[in-house]
């Protein structure tokens, strides 16, 4: 008899729900907006999650019922005393087998990782970073931002980036190629109004600039190239915290890598290199190339005694296949 399983990726910009089968095979997908509780609450996560899987239920032609295990990844469920009030939010769903919930950072870890255990380094809108070890301690960061002194997202990015024009303009730094193009971004006459637009909120300039960035500084800008290098080091470090909590200093493992910004430039991921392997130089980084979610449905199988590893290459490609597929023809599977 075949075993169904669930995974889930729970986001702050979307929800995506995966069905499979224990051979690997993706049979289901449903998509639905954002679940941080952070954001939306705790009634907002069971409307999304809820809404995600019955479409993924409905193109897999399964009830929930007939799911033998299942994983979610939450993003902004950080702790412990989170865990019982986070459970009950997903109860509507109406699942009777065993399941797990984890930060999302770790199923993109699972998705990734060859052997379920390392380290990963999220970089998006904003960045976090956990690890697994093999026996599954955890290791973490805050995972709050610049509030903890956590860097490299895209918001980070921008910020920094116009912090340089600011220095620009009262002179404290030197005059950078990404002062005319963020003016032009905006419509501002000259510097001093840009900066006015900024500071009175005229100008709101979000996540969503971090291209222009990349841009700038593969046209040669001496400043925004540097904002491109302590992006990688903030990242490396967040790394780096996370190998000193599990002592993966002289291990040979994977460092792995989720999120869009790292498609900005590969200075972004050398100079991250360059600072982890200055503490673990056997580290191994490798981009997540599979949509985090399959970790959702790895960590599903393992709740059902289920050996995923066996089927994850096979789980990732046909996930990926049908994800074309559904993009192609704007609809389901």
């Amino acid at each position: 008899m075949t075993r169904y399983f669930l995974g889930a990726d729970v986001g702050g910009t979307k929800t995506h729900v995966l069905i499979a089968d224990e051979a690997g095979a993706a049979l289901g997908f449903g998509e639905s907006g954002p679940g941080n509780p952070e954001g939306v609450g705790l009634a907002g996560l069971t409307r999304v999650v809820c809404a995600a899987t019955q479409a993924a239920l409905q193109h897999a032609d399964l009830t929930p019922h007939q799911i033998a295990g299942a994983g979610f990844g939450i993003a902004g469920y950080d702790w412990p005393s989170q865990r019982a009030a986070t459970l009950q939010a997903l109860e509507p769903i109406g699942l009777t087998c065993p399941h797990e919930i984890v930060n999302d950072a770790i199923i993109g870890l699972l998705a990734g990782a060859s052997e379920g255990w390392g380290v990963a380094v999220v970089a998006g809108t904003g960045c976090n970073c956990r690890g697994w070890d093999k026996q599954r301690r955890e290791g973490r960061v805050v995972g709050m931002g610049e509030w903890s002194g956590e860097s490299g997202g895209a918001s980070e990015l921008v910020e920094r980036a116009v912090r340089a024009i600011a220095y620009e303009w009262v002179r404290r730094g030197p005059p950078t190629a990404l002062s005319p193009v963020f003016m032009a971004l905006v419509g501002a006459r000259d510097l001093e109004d840009f900066i006015e637009g900024l500071t009175t909120g005229r100008y709101p300039i979000g996540p969503e600039a971090a291209p222009i960035v990349f841009r700038v500084a593969a046209e040669g800008d001496a400043v925004a190239l540097e904002v491109i290098r302590w992006g990688g080091r903030e990242l490396g470090e967040l790394a780096n915290a996370v190998i000193r909590q599990l002592h993966f200093e002289a291990l040979d493992f994977e460092v792995v890598l989720v999120g869009s910004t790292y498609n900005g430039s590969p200075l972004l991921i050398d100079s991250m290199r360059e600072t982890i392997h200055a503490l673990a130089p056997d580290a191994r980084l490798v981009r997540l190339t599979a949509p985090p979610v399959v970790g959702g449905a790895l960590l599903g199988m393992e709740q059902a005694g289920v050996n995923g590893w066996a089927v994850r290459q096979t789980l990732s490609e046909t996930t990926l296949r049908n994800l074309t597929t559904k993009t192609q023809r704007h609809e389901g599977f």
